[in-house]
């Protein structure tokens, strides 16, 4: 096969049912409406008994059932759960001939219930869904030969073709081809991103304007997207400290509130109340004051700004990270690799002639420094000759014949690739191409490590969103510290630290009273991320997912004061719920006790603000801002 082959590709299956027809807890609250809806017009119109009421009996066991199961399973096992309570109120209110208002807090329990069900599977779906746009079918060559095979059969080391407007079926490099591939679902970049031979592509993104055979890297089950799909289980599976507590309040509460409720059931009656009064007053006061709504108050808003920042191509491990994040006041960044590319490049401009002769030795080899060489020279689309004789030569250089001319190229003066102190202003080494039948150098070339071209502007927006300035620390020398935070607008430049130096940087910002944050490539700054109160990695996402809190796909520092950002929105959010959810909590209950609540009202009011919390937890879904803007000081 010489000619990639691009006919388009089939039409996707059918779409999918909408998400809350999906849902049991949806179903079942809509046959609990429609009961009610029907018994209640029965009841208006005044017809006999015997017709209305096994409709809202119906009613009554569509939304009552599976929490009344659960709530007795969760009673054998010594825990009192709030939805038997709601159930046991209803049934109360049923009993005093409040068949109707026993009914409508049926249904909207039910109701409740299915939105939060909807909030639930709503934010997994929005990462996890993620696995959706990665193809069941891919395109597999063997030889000249296709194969339309299984995405999840794919092995290592297996080419696929990709045609354009195909997703692409797992994870791997480019062998030839090129095309525009859309990965904003994967590392959120807005635009398609070019790619050719050598460049990494993610499964489920898209490819258009070429086609492209890739190597698969990376089985099924350990690609971006089923990674993604993972943290979002397990955030979904973690508590935040916040909610951990409230669960750990709700059991006595609940406790708390079935002896009041007896209480206020008993002390009226006793006192010659009648006993339909006294009833529904209890049984009022159990209904408004059940704690649905604080129990929803923290995990909604935690868990859609993690779903969020996952369609941005941030991964946060769980909800207790994005709670940690938005306490964040100070930032710790490693150099190589972090703030800079983490590969040399040729710097400066040198001569075409003297640049194409070096990539010709350099071609053979492996150094880092030879494939910035050669790197250079393509990207200048300069012709590469071939070289025979070559010979490496470790700590000299490379030396070759490129057209009859005996070349060496080796660091200036000595030939050593290990850059002088004198060369230290900014980690570059100098490189010399010598004509070694004369001895005459022919030219000089530069090699650095580069920053990243939006570090500046990130170390700035962090900056403006922490207490303390952003610090560098590196285990670069001094002077390549210093002139790169100097480029970078950093005023505390810490270098020739080890790595358990820079875990004593973090534990001394940390003696401070601050909530650190430590932003690295996940290998040397492994210690730091784990002493961290948030580990922050960037670079390739597979050698940093199972150690750090937070996973960069796409190197994108510009992402990070965003990402602070949605944490503090979280938090606020949180807050902001558990003081609406309480306020609306205590304002029933003294209505209840002073007054005459009815039970009709106090059922809209307690399941309202549940309903209230969890959806406006969900807004964080949408995230907000698109970029970042430079920050102010919390």
């Amino acid at each position: 096969m010489t000619a990639l082959d691009v006919r388009p590709a089939p039409p996707a299956g059918p779409p999918r049912r909408p998400l809350l027809v999906r849902l049991p807890e949806a179903r079942r609250a809509g046959l609990a409406l429609a009961a009610f809806i029907v018994g209640g017009l029965l009841v208006l119109l005044g017809a006999p008994a015997w017709s209305w009421g096994p409709i809202l009996a119906a009613s009554y066991v569509a939304g009552g059932w599976e929490p009344a199961v659960e709530g007795l399973r969760a009673l054998r096992e010594r825990r009192l759960d709030v939805d038997l309570l709601m159930v046991v109120a209803a049934l109360g209110a049923a009993g005093i001939g409040q068949v109707v208002d026993g009914a409508l807090l049926i249904v909207i329990f039910a109701t409740s219930g299915a939105l939060e069900a909807w909030a639930t599977a709503r934010t997994e779906e929005s990462v996890g869904g993620l696995l959706d746009l990665a193809p069941s079918r891919a395109t597999r060559l063997t030889g000249d030969a296709e194969e339309e095979v299984r995405a999840e059969v794919l092995a290592v080391g297996d080419v696929v073709l990709v045609r354009p407007g195909d997703a692409i079926p797992a994870d791997g490099l480019v062998l030839d081809g090129a095309a525009e591939v859309d990965q904003s679902s994967i590392t959120g970049e807005p635009l398609p991103v070019p790619k050719g031979a050598g460049s990494e592509v993610y499964g489920g993104t898209i490819a258009a304007g070429g086609a492209l055979r890739v190597r698969v890297a990376r089985p099924a089950g350990e690609s971006v997207v089923a990674r993604i799909a993972a943290l979002v289980e397990e955030a979904s599976r973690t508590k935040a400290r916040t909610q951990l507590f409230i669960e750990k309040v709700e059991q006595r509460y609940s406790v708390g509130i079935v002896v009041a409720t007896l209480v206020i059931f008993a002390v009226p009656l006793g006192l010659g109340a009648t006993l339909d009064d006294a009833l529904l007053r209890a049984m009022t006061f159990m209904i408004v004051a059940s704690p649905c709504a604080l129990v929803l108050a923290t995990m909604p808003p935690l868990l859609a700004a993690v779903a969020h920042a996952g369609r941005r191509g941030l991964l946060v491990r769980s909800a207790q990270v994005m709670e940690r994040l938005g306490a964040v006041d100070a930032v710790v960044l490693d150099k190589t690799g972090t703030v800079t590319v983490g590969a040399p490049r040729v710097v400066g401009e040198p001569a075409d002639d003297v640049l194409a002769l070096a990539a010709a030795v350099e071609t053979p080899s492996e150094h880092p420094l030879g494939r910035a060489v050669v790197a250079a020279a393509r990207e200048r689309d300069l012709a590469i000759d071939g070289v025979t004789d070559f010979v490496a030569e470790p700590g000299v250089g490379v030396r070759g014949t490129v057209r009859g001319r005996r070349v060496g190229v080796g660091r200036a003066d000595t030939g050593s690739r290990e850059p002088a102190d004198h060369e230290q202003d900014g980690a570059i080494t100098l490189v010399d191409v010598t004509d070694l039948g004369t001895g005459r150098v022919l030219g000089r070339l530069g090699i650095a490590d580069t920053v990243r071209p939006d570090a500046a502007r990130a170390v700035a927006d962090l900056a403006g969103r922490t207490v303390v300035p952003p610090v560098l620390a590196t285990g670069d020398r001094a002077p390549a510290a210093e002139a790169m935070a100097a480029r970078l607008g950093i005023t505390d430049a810490r270098a020739d630290l080890l790595p358990e130096d820079k875990v004593a940087v973090v534990a001394d910002l940390r003696a401070q009273g601050r909530t650190v944050a430590v932003v690295g490539d996940g290998v040397n700054d492994a210690p730091a991320l784990a002493g961290a109160d948030v580990g922050i990695a960037v670079g390739r996402a597979e050698l940093t997912v199972r150690t750090a809190d937070v996973v960069v796909l796409g190197d994108d520092l510009g992402r990070l004061p965003w990402l602070l950002d949605l944490g503090r929105r979280a938090r606020r959010t949180v807050v902001a719920n558990l003081v609406l959810a309480g306020t609306i909590i205590v304002g029933l209950v003294t209505w209840d006790l002073v007054g005459h609540l009815p039970l009709a009202l106090g059922v809209a009011g307690h399941e309202g603000s549940t309903i209230l919390v969890a959806l406006n937890g969900l807004r964080l879904l949408r995230g907000g801002r698109r970029g970042v803007t430079a920050g102010r000081r919390p």
